[in-house]
């Protein structure tokens, strides 16, 4: 099966999932990604490697030596890998970086953190837990949520759970749905 996926991936064009994967496996490339996508997918490789090296340390400015060790190995190793997959178009002469079509095949293997820094997993474990947690609180007779019909909590909470199950597909839509449609 596995190697079907491949296949189809080479047939069609598209990166294969071991492609995708060996791509955000090096944080640092993970990070470049990010910050392109931050900059409206266009930068020069001194800010991506400035950007890339405020991320890593933590310090802005980040410290000299960390900006040179992060420009040298994304000149060197990381923007020529991602330009050959076709993921950016990465000119070394004019030191240029632009995100190119085939991000959007990475981006739905990246996990998008919102604005709050929980990832979708967190808001659909604590909306399951607050349900079990209200469900049992209402079985129990705790004041308050005891005098609430079983019947409307349960159905508030789906209808919690739908909406944020929803949201999270319109806001991946373009990553999620319409490659799906036309692939």
């Amino acid at each position: 099966m596995l190697d079907s996926v491949g296949d189809d991936a080479e047939t069609n064009g598209a990166l294969g999932e071991g492609e995708i994967h060996d791509v955000l496996r090096n944080d640092r490339r993970r990070l470049a990604i990010k910050a392109l996508r931050d900059r409206d997918g266009r930068a020069s490789v001194r800010d991506l490697s400035e950007e890339v090296a405020a991320r890593e340390t933590g310090e802005d400015p980040p410290p000299r030596n960390k900006r040179q060790s992060v420009y040298v190995s994304l000149h060197q190793t990381h923007l020529p890998k991602l330009d050959e997959l076709g993921i950016l178009d990465y000119d070394g002469d004019t030191k240029t970086v632009t995100l190119d079509d085939r991000i959007d095949e990475v981006e739905v293997y990246m996990e998008v953190v919102p604005q709050y820094g929980l990832s979708w997993g967190e808001v659909y474990f604590s909306l399951g837990l607050l349900g079990l947690l209200t469900t049992v609180a209402a079985l129990v007779g705790v004041p308050g949520i005891s005098t609430l019909s079983l019947g409307y909590l349960v159905l508030a909470y789906f209808a919690l759970q739908i909406a944020a199950s929803a949201y999270h597909v319109y806001s991946q839509q373009d990553r999620i749905i319409f490659q799906r449609l036309f692939e």
